[in-house]
């Protein structure tokens, strides 16, 4: 055993750490939170698709899927998730290519029975004979789910197009098919690859919890240290991730959804090694520039391209893909040689005149200000995060190697940059307008692979660097230092520093995250903003058309950590600062600035107009119940509207009406906000009195915008189906609180804690409807409310209603059977969850800016809901369910498609159809607040 303390942590972490191995080779980190009700466990497996035997392609897969579903000493295939549940927790896994990641969260108080349970999947799983068949199938479905994924499809495409030797090249999701056999075939292979690969040695743990570092010690050894130790060594094929002829190629790639895309990419070596000087992160700070002067900016100026990214890519053990990526206007798709060319000029201008330590020390200071002052994350976050760490960086680096920067090593970019070139490089094109012969497995996208021609090659070298391409300037936003301020809050949560007819400005001095950052949001209520389907669509559009027009003032003060957002809602629209208080003025003032001047041009109004009815039309590819997520709001909220709808409307709007809507949007406004962070409170009431200048030049003083919900009391089962073009079908069942007051919400999420987890293993794990099946608490314009959900390869929308019907009917019985302490510990496991301690400024902000949307003034609705749920009793719980979901006559929306393979089924019908929404939503009898 070996044991250390000497982690680099920064000055704003009240957190400990100790590292250390135990006898058996596992690697483990310890973090005491003492601030933290909450305990997360996290345990990186050096094991992933890369490791699937070339017959069993899914089988890491299916292996992680198989650890959670019982264990020699808790056999029970549900118990885990719903042991976990009961207790305020999540938990959760995924399978990559190197590495699987198993991790939960739990309240503190059941962190040591937690670990026994999760320590099990890696000393003594059962691998049940009787769940193989059933959790392949839960494998096919979630295949199936992504089958008319874009992401996944071109994914797929890149797999078939490289190195066929090289391990990445494999399928890594498996379904029925990969496998398929005898189900007792299937287990022995299952437990060969088990022994094979899962050993002591290859693992990491971090656990994050309130208790001392010494007692987290006790609890490792206690249930870790029997994890078999095998002594393997990790070892993938000694092959190049592209072979020399599959370089210099175009990858064309039909998407299902329109967009067009071109991107840029590198064949590096993998890139561990440099994690120290981040020579990667550098160049991309050059290249992802978006200031005057850089690479999108010139693009955006031709009309070519709408958006740049540089620096993602795959990467693994020997390989790292560097990618430049660029959306691509209708006009770009005509001049890919032109914009190609004018990457490797900017890459050239890189070379020759960026590997200056100024520029360089700009991006380091950036990580050092946000390491000095890093802000805390959610334990379970940070748990996963730093188990994956540790496969990655040394031991004193695993909480600050994200962060390091340790100079510029000129000879290391030049290395990189050496291997940006047009004989190193592969393109790929995604359109709809591109010609294929080929078809990818498993997915079916249609792609062609076709070789650069002599003449692309010659048109791509470069011959002197374009004037309009220049590095950017000094960053004026960087401070190479800042410091919270000491001063603390007058009042425990946000009070109003100024009012007046129209506006009305919240505030809180943060005494308790000690960073200098402050969070601002401005939210414009306009009745102009949504009143119809038009209107909603040009408010959308100016969102969209301000922030384009934002992008290079800004830019240099989003480089620094000001970030910015603007977004609509029901009554208007909202601005979201956040980031370094010392310029944060500066910024808003820029921002107020440049939303004044609308000076929108033709061309990028005929830009972005095309991008947003693009994304609008491309909604209709979303997953079934992603739509169903959608419609849910389109259909109850009385200013939301169907993305398609939206896009018809759009289709014949001008700048001329952008323009007018502008000006009416704003002639009478109502202004809420919020200052919290570090800002002091006569700097919230001086902010307040100048925000109410600049209104009362542009606008009259108006009321909130109404914000209204249709009532469903009175009108038994309402259904609305909606047609979408999938194999799978889906469902969404939404019961609704007529009343807004903590008994009812206390209710509703009860009711949806106690169900949850044995709604999922019911009809997920044993009854095999689907990959995508849960419920959820969902309150709405206020109102709290229930819903229940699932999308199914296997039964169509009747059958689905059915299983939750009968169901809701069972719960009652499955309450009356559990133990007064199950009860207990039910409740206290919800009462955790809403009374989490605030992870940091960011959380805390959204909560207060949350409880003024909800109008609870008091910044106290969740104690109360509180107080409700200690009072509540099962005999409670079973009464609201036979008033409000016992019959299947009772209130209640259900939203619903039937996919492709399920339209020879029984229909769903009902003399309670929505077929027209439009005229449904005039004549409902709505709330309104």
């Amino acid at each position: 055993m070996s044991s250390s303390n000497s982690l680099i942590a920064s000055p704003n972490d009240h957190r400990r750490y100790l590292y250390l191995t135990l006898d058996n080779a596992l690697r483990v980190l310890l973090v005491e939170d003492k601030h933290s009700s909450e305990a997360a466990a996290s345990m990186a497996v050096n094991v992933g698709h890369f490791d699937d035997p070339a017959s069993r392609f899914g089988m890491a897969h299916f292996l992680e899927h198989m650890l959670f579903l019982g264990t020699e000493k808790f056999p029970d295939p549900g118990e885990y998730h719903a042991f976990i549940n009961q207790h305020g927790g999540s938990n959760n896994a995924w399978t990559g290519t190197e590495h699987t990641n198993f991790f939960f969260s739990i309240h503190a108080d059941a962190f040591e029975e937690s670990l026994d349970r999760f320590s099990q999947f890696f000393i003594a799983p059962s691998f049940n004979l009787e769940l193989v068949d059933r959790e392949r199938r839960a494998i096919e479905s979630e295949f199936s789910l992504k089958l008319k994924d874009d992401v996944r499809r071109i994914y797929q495409v890149h797999k078939e197009t490289i190195n066929p030797a090289h391990p990445f090249s494999k399928f890594s999701v498996g379904n029925l098919e990969t496998l398929g056999g005898e189900q007792a075939d299937l287990r022995e292979e299952l437990l060969a690859f088990y022994r094979a690969h899962y050993s002591a040695n290859l693992m990491t743990l971090c656990l994050v919890a309130p208790l001392s570092l010494e007692r987290q010690e006790s609890l490792a050894r206690q249930f870790f240290a029997a994890i078999p130790n095998h002594n393997l060594s990790k070892s993938y094929p000694d092959e190049p991730l592209y072979r020399k002829e599959q370089l210099c190629q175009w990858v064309q790639i039909v998407p299902l959804k329109e967009q067009k895309r071109l991107t840029m990419s590198f064949a590096l070596p993998g890139i561990d090694r440099y994690y120290r000087h981040k020579p990667l992160t550098y160049v991309s700070h050059l290249l992802g520039n978006e200031s005057p002067g850089s690479l999108l900016s010139y693009l955006k100026e031709q009309g070519w391209v709408n958006q740049l990214s540089a620096g993602g890519g795959i990467n693994g053990y020997n390989f790292k893909d560097y990618n430049i990526s660029f959306q691509l206007t209708d006009r770009g798709l005509q001049h890919l040689d032109d914009i190609i060319l004018a990457s490797f000029e900017y890459i050239s201008l890189v070379r020759e005149q960026g590997l200056e330590d100024w520029r360089y020390q700009e991006r380091s200071n950036l990580l050092a200000l946000a390491f000095r002052y890093q802000e805390q994350i959610k334990v379970l976050d940070l748990a996963s995060h730093l188990s994956i760490n540790m496969h990655h960086y040394h031991r004193e680096d695993l909480v600050f190697g994200d962060y390091r920067m340790d100079g510029l090593d000129k000879a290391e970019v030049l290395t990189l940059l050496d291997m940006m070139t047009a004989d190193n490089m592969r393109l790929q094109l995604v359109s709809q307008e591109v010609d294929t012969s080929n078809r990818a497995a498993w997915y079916h996208t249609p792609y062609e692979v076709k070789a650069f021609s002599a003449g692309e090659i010659a048109r791509w070298q470069v011959d002197g660097i374009r004037a309009e391409l220049k590095l950017p300037e000094p960053n004026p936003f960087i401070v190479s230092d800042s410091q919270a301020r000491p001063d603390k809050a007058s009042s425990p949560v946000p009070i109003t520093v100024a009012e007046a007819p129209g506006y009305r400005i919240w505030h809180k001095k943060d005494d308790e995250f000690n960073v200098p950052k402050g969070h601002l949001y401005l939210s414009l209520d306009s009745e102009q903003a949504s009143p119809t389907p038009r209107h909603a669509a040009l408010t959308r559009l100016y969102v969209e058309m301000l922030l384009d027009y934002l992008t290079e003032p800004t830019y240099q003060a989003e480089v620094a950590g000001l970030s910015y957002n603007i977004y609509p809602h029901q009554g208007g629209l909202t601005l979201h600062l956040t980031g370094f208080t010392g310029n944060q003025e500066t910024l808003l003032a820029l921002l107020i600035d440049k939303a004044r001047e609308r000076n929108f041009t033709q061309e990028r109004f005929n830009i972005i107009k095309r991008q947003l009815l693009r994304s609008w039309y491309n909604s209709a590819q979303a997953k079934p119940i992603s739509q169903l997520f959608t419609s849910l709001t389109v259909t109850l909220q009385r200013r939301s509207y169907e993305p398609r709808r939206m896009a018809e409307m759009l289709e014949d709007i001008t700048l001329e009406d952008l323009h007018e809507h502008v000006r009416s949007f704003y002639e009478r406004i109502y202004l809420e906000g919020l200052v919290y962070g570090d800002w002091l409170e006569e700097e919230a009431k001086a902010l307040g009195k100048r925000l109410s200048h600049l209104l009362s030049l542009v606008s009259s003083p108006s009321g909130e915008s109404a914000r209204e919900l249709i009532d469903l009391r009175g009108n038994g089962t309402l259904l609305r189906e909606l047609s979408i073009a999938h194999q799978d079908s889906a469902i969404l069942v939404y019961y609704q609180s007529p009343v807004a007051n903590p008994t009812k919400m206390a209710l509703f999420s009860l009711l949806n804690h106690a169900m949850s987890s044995t709604f999922f293993h019911e009809l997920r794990t044993k009854q095999q409807l689907g990959y995508m099946v849960g419920t959820g608490y969902l309150p709405l314009n206020r109102h709290p409310g229930m819903i229940f959900y699932i999308q199914s390869p296997t039964a169509g929308p009747l059958q689905l209603l059915e299983a939750i019907d009968e169901f809701i009917a069972d719960f009652s019985y499955a309450i009356m059977q559990i133990t007064k302490e199950q009860w207990e510990d039910t409740k206290s496991g919800l009462i955790n969850q809403i009374m989490e301690h605030d992870a940091n400024l960011k959380t805390r902000s959204q909560r207060y800016w949350s409880s003024i949307g909800n109008k609870d003034y008091g910044f106290n609705q969740r104690e109360l809901v509180v107080e409700e749920i200690e009072q509540l009793t099962r005999a409670d719980l079973i009464r609201f369910m036979m008033q409000k979901m016992r019959t299947k006559h009772c209130d209640r929306l259900v939203l619903f498609s039937c996919g492709e393979q399920h339209r020879h089924q029984q229909p769903l019908t009902s003399d309670k159809m929505i077929t027209d929404l439009r005229s449904f939503k005039l004549q409902a009898d709505k709330f309104t607040f």
